[in-house]
């Protein structure tokens, strides 16, 4: 531990440093001015590593005094934890407290006395101990956060070009970790599937439970191929997690679609999710309704599958309700909303970053919800 003592008058400084060294502490340093004291803890790099458990010091000073000196430190955001106790003279309350108010932890009076020092001392020690591992602990939480980021980003898929299908993505996460996702993936030469689905709620329990279900998904897509089985072997997943003595249970809406681009069909499930749009040969727009529940709400869940054909081309829009509920906060009907903007899949804007074309910058910044937007065109 290091003590810093600061104090114009030599003979404090000598009082205190001997009542230190006669109870075993032997790491301080003394300065007889603020400036000094600033110096050594230099002030105007916040990368430098400083070794200061606690300061002693003085409220009256020439130049800087105590006071603006604790302020200052209070200002500095690498230094505003180390504890500072003011040894004084001043018998006037309002100005010691003055003095606590602008950062100190304590005070201690002149004359003096041992006991009142080492006691004062030993709980500044113990603050800053307290502060130091709790600093370290929320470091290595945010540290886990950004990895536990990383590999649910990862888990995302990357955007699809090929000369008949294209798929593009946006995700935007209303904290670090969040519980909405897509994932698509080739199931054989000519047919794809694709799932965007938002977990309820959000936050790391949602991510948590998304990442389970990201890992299901992908078994489930290898081994089944219409899209109601799929959806059956997440709900059954899903309802694995089901506990009576939990106080939360967890579900999530969600559109599971196969792509087959031979055949220029479209099969979809549509659980309980905001409802997709598909622009069919450029002319005729479709609701991707809903075939059935939420996966997860109950055993057993019974669906009807969707299908979709076209000629030429399809082009579809999926989102989740973080999107239209940010639409509709401005006042505006999101469904119609949304529904004009399926209709510009061939703006290219839309193909590289598709929040940005259907959300303001200031709406993607006021967000509470997660968001996630897919836009899918075959040809």
């Amino acid at each position: 531990m290091s003590i810093l003592i600061v104090d114009d008058n030599k003979v404090n400084l000598f009082v205190i440093e001997k009542i230190l060294k006669n109870e075993g502490y032997t790491d301080f340093i003394s300065f007889t001015s603020a400036t000094e004291l600033f110096q050594y803890l230099k002030l105007d790099s916040p990368s430098s590593q400083i070794d200061a458990d606690v300061i002693l010091m003085d409220i009256m000073m020439p130049g800087i005094d105590g006071i603006q000196a604790c302020k200052i430190l209070q200002e500095t955001p690498h230094l505003r934890d180390i504890p500072v106790i003011f040894v004084t003279a001043l018998e006037d309350s309002e100005k010691v407290a003055e003095a606590l108010d602008v950062g100190a932890i304590d005070y201690i009076t002149k004359p003096i006395k041992k006991v009142e020092l080492l006691a004062r001392l030993r709980v500044a020690l113990r603050l800053k101990y307290e502060k130091d591992w709790h600093t370290q602990q929320e470091k290595k939480i945010r540290d886990e956060l950004r990895l536990a980021t990383e590999v649910q980003r990862n888990l995302l898929s990357s955007p699809i070009s090929t000369p008949n299908l294209q798929i593009a993505s946006s995700y935007l996460p209303a904290f670090q970790l969040a519980g909405d996702m897509y994932y698509w993936q080739k199931l054989d030469n000519e047919r794809y599937g694709v799932m965007i689905l938002d977990m309820m709620g959000h936050g790391i329990s949602s991510s948590l439970v998304c990442m389970y279900i990201s890992s299901v998904l992908r078994d489930a897509m290898k081994h089944y191929t219409e899209p109601e089985e799929v959806i059956r072997e997440l709900n059954n997943w899903m309802h694995q997690l089901y506990n009576e003595e939990n106080e939360m249970n967890y579900y999530f809406t969600a559109i599971y679609l196969v792509i087959d681009t031979k055949k220029k069909t479209v099969d979809y499930i549509n659980a309980g999710h905001p409802p997709g749009f598909a622009l069919i040969d450029g002319s005729q727009t479709e609701l991707l309704k809903r075939s059935c529940c939420a996966v997860g709400f109950f055993e057993e869940i019974d669906m009807k599958k969707h299908s979709l054909s076209y000629r030429e081309s399809i082009q579809i829009l999926m989102y989740t309700d973080g999107v239209l509920e940010a639409i509709e906060n401005e006042g505006i009907d999101g469904l119609h909303f949304l529904k004009a903007a399926s209709e510009h899949i061939d703006d290219p804007q839309l193909m590289t970053n598709p929040l940005d074309f259907i959300l303001t910058e200031e709406l993607q910044k006021n967000h509470p919800d997660d968001m996630c937007v897919v836009v899918i065109k075959a040809s």
